[in-house]
């Protein structure tokens, strides 16, 4: 069977869906939602909910990073935002918030480059990756493939839990003429902790992040509601069939390997509970967060958000998003919810679909029975 449609005489496509175009189909057996466990465990390292925070800073501060381990899931800090380039960086924070708002402004982005133009201290890691630690919580840190290299020791010696490379998208086989690749086989193989990396869009891309050993495989481009990539670079791949793509090139890996299991984690795209819910159904085992995380009181963003690609130096490809505050970090992940929109209780409304599908575990929920409907988009 195939899903390729005629573009026109000389090229031909897959037909692709977004977590908007598919919806979870009710089992005939139902189960209670207090039965269902939303645990999820990579390597050694077990979390209460399948749920990580992203990189950006406009979700992730060290505060909430804490906040969010204590809660129950892993915030991962980026290591070249605004926490590790300046010494103070709530003023600066506060100012992106007061920013007009006006989307795409050649103002704000040039403001937006000129903060993040500012370079990387290895110490401020070190400092934040320790406040981190200090709290007790899973520490995780993420760089961009081209930083990792320069960055990774002063990473691994501040005592990070779980490395994680993210860029827009990264592969195992990078080729140039002008600077010495990384080599992802060797580098992950060489290291102590496990590492997660993306963004992959498609089966083989995927498949090949697997073979270099990593722990989990981040699909998507990042950035998420923020991110133009698709206007910018022409790239996108709806994230119902890149989850299903990639869930498959897990289950061809571990017969390849002999059973060697890694995670497949859907980032960008999952901005409601709804799309949570769909997103482990299509076969992912854990969701980052960003614009879902960046509505919470606590957010660093104050209620926008932004990726690291609006303040690119030399291609910006994000907007500086209103997402508005919806409620305490607690109240949107765990209840009770006061909207109606599915932007709070956001674990709450997981386990109710699980139940309602007849499942308890989440890695059965992958089973579950779905449906197309492109037409709806309700």
């Amino acid at each position: 069977m195939t899903n390729q449609i005629e573009i026109g005489r000389g090229k031909r496509g897959r037909m692709a869906y977004a977590l908007d175009d598919v919806s979870v189909v009710p089992a005939r057996r139902t189960r209670d939602p207090r039965d269902v466990s939303l645990q999820w465990q990579i390597d050694a390292f077990r979390f209460d909910m399948p749920v990580i925070g992203a990189p950006m800073d406009s979700v992730m501060s060290p505060a909430t990073a804490i906040a969010l381990g204590r809660l129950g899931g892993l915030g991962v800090l980026n290591l070249e935002g605004l926490w590790t380039r300046h010494e103070d960086p709530e003023p600066l924070l506060a100012e992106v918030a007061a920013m007009p708002d006006e989307p795409g402004s050649p103002a704000v982005t040039r403001r937006l480059q000129e903060i993040y133009s500012a370079p990387v201290q290895a110490e401020l890691i070190t400092r934040r990756l320790a406040e981190i630690r200090e709290a007790g919580v899973t520490v995780a840190g993420s760089l961009t493939p081209q930083h990792t290299v320069e960055f990774y020791r002063t990473v691994l010696d501040a005592g990070v839990d779980l490395f994680v490379i993210r860029g827009t998208t990264v592969s195992a086989e990078h080729v140039s003429e002008t600077q010495e690749p990384l080599d992802l086989k060797q580098f992950i193989y060489e290291l102590d902790v496990p590492v997660i990396v993306g963004g992959a869009a498609g089966y083989t891309p995927a498949l090949h992040l697997m073979r270099t050993g990593a722990a989990g495989v981040l699909v998507g481009f990042g950035g998420g509601a923020s991110t133009t990539t698709r206007r910018s670079l022409g790239i996108r791949v709806p994230m119902a069939t890149a989850i299903a793509d990639i869930a498959e090139a897990r289950r061809d890996y571990m017969d390849e390997s002999g059973g060697r299991y890694v995670h497949v984690i859907a980032d960008g795209g999952v901005g409601t509970s709804g799309d949570l819910v769909k997103a482990l159904a299509m076969g992912a085992d854990a969701v980052m967060l960003g614009a879902a995380l960046a509505r919470a009181e606590e957010a660093p963003g104050g209620g926008w958000h932004w990726g690291a690609e609006a303040a690119h130096h030399d291609l910006p490809r994000g907007h500086r998003t209103r997402v508005g505050q919806v409620a305490p970090l607690e109240e949107l992940l765990w209840g009770p919810g006061h909207h109606t929109d599915g932007t709070s209780n956001l674990l709450g409304a997981l386990k109710r679909a699980v139940s309602t599908s007849g499942y308890t575990e989440l890695k059965d929920f992958q089973k579950v029975e779905v449906i197309v409907n492109p037409v709806s988009r309700s």
